[in-house]
């Protein structure tokens, strides 16, 4: 089945429902988070795109998005489907609601796709990073945009102790206490702990997150890189399967949406961009 159409194949079918992918790019820190809120004064990413794109269909539009960030959480690659019945080249989605946009969210690319492409059920897998600014003193260039930690971390312990995330497992432990999924079991494809200059980066990709699930990660990975826990300590916390013993959930500034993959028939290709050069 073809998943995408050109141009001129949707200029022909005028009327026909179309569902349309886009790439999503933001900086989080002035949004209560993605999801559209019932209060219309509480800024939010998906009711600023709804009313952008809507515009632009000259019809209400709904989105779907891959991953429901929280409040001051960024995106580099967040995707997200709506479906729309008039007919409009793709560069009109992307210019058009971005000359309608705040500054701080772009939409980087639109595709034509199939009905059955959705973008949070379709997808096998999201890649987050954490971003910390370890220095005695915050940044100004990046306020808002790293979390900031004082105090030395080893970054090497940090890594060893991360790679007993691996695998499929009950993430109870790593779950906030408002998280409504059904199951704790998530399966980490891969997770590695870096560092640049002073800043270190905890990058993770599983299968799905559970709510606060990276944050927390995050801040318990920090006592360790502090010293304050050995490296196995991340191994007790997921046998124990208890969120209070962990440690506090991580501030969102550091927290990015990197790239979701989907199946090579279905969409959606992408590469990932670097937050910060080497």
């Amino acid at each position: 089945m073809q998943h995408f159409q050109s141009d001129q194949a949707s200029l022909e079918r005028d009327h026909d429902q179309q569902r349309i992918a886009i790439a999503v790019e933001y900086n989080g820190s002035q949004f209560h988070g993605w999801q559209r809120q019932t209060k219309p004064a509480v800024p939010t990413i998906q009711q600023c795109l709804e009313q952008a794109l809507s515009t632009v269909a000259d019809h209400p539009v709904s989105l779907t998005c891959a991953g429901r960030t929280d409040a001051g959480v960024h995106a580099v690659g967040q995707l997200a489907h709506f479906d729309v019945s008039v007919s409009r080249e793709l560069k009109a989605w992307v210019k058009g609601a971005n000359s309608l946009l705040p500054a701080s969210i772009r939409v980087l690319w639109a595709q034509h796709v199939d009905q059955q492409f959705h973008a949070r059920f379709s997808a096998q897998s999201r890649r987050y990073q954490y971003w910390i600014h370890n220095s005695a003193e915050r940044s100004g260039i990046f306020a808002g945009l790293v979390t900031h930690y004082p105090q030395p971390l080893d970054h090497q312990l940090m890594h060893d102790a991360a790679q007993s995330l691996l695998g499929e497992q009950d993430f109870t432990s790593f779950r906030a206490l408002a998280c409504e999924s059904p199951t704790a079991m998530r399966n980490v494809y891969a997770v590695k702990v870096f560092r640049q200059r002073e800043r270190v980066c905890i990058d993770i990709e599983a299968n799905a997150f559970l709510l606060h699930m990276v944050r927390n990660i995050s801040g318990s990975l920090m006592e360790i890189g502090a010293k304050r826990q050995p490296v196995s300590w991340l191994k007790t916390l997921l046998a124990a399967k208890d969120r209070s013993l962990a440690a506090a959930t991580a501030r969102p500034d550091g927290l990015y949406l990197m790239a979701v993959s989907y199946p090579t028939e279905l969409v959606v290709s992408s590469s990932t961009p670097s937050i910060f050069s080497q």
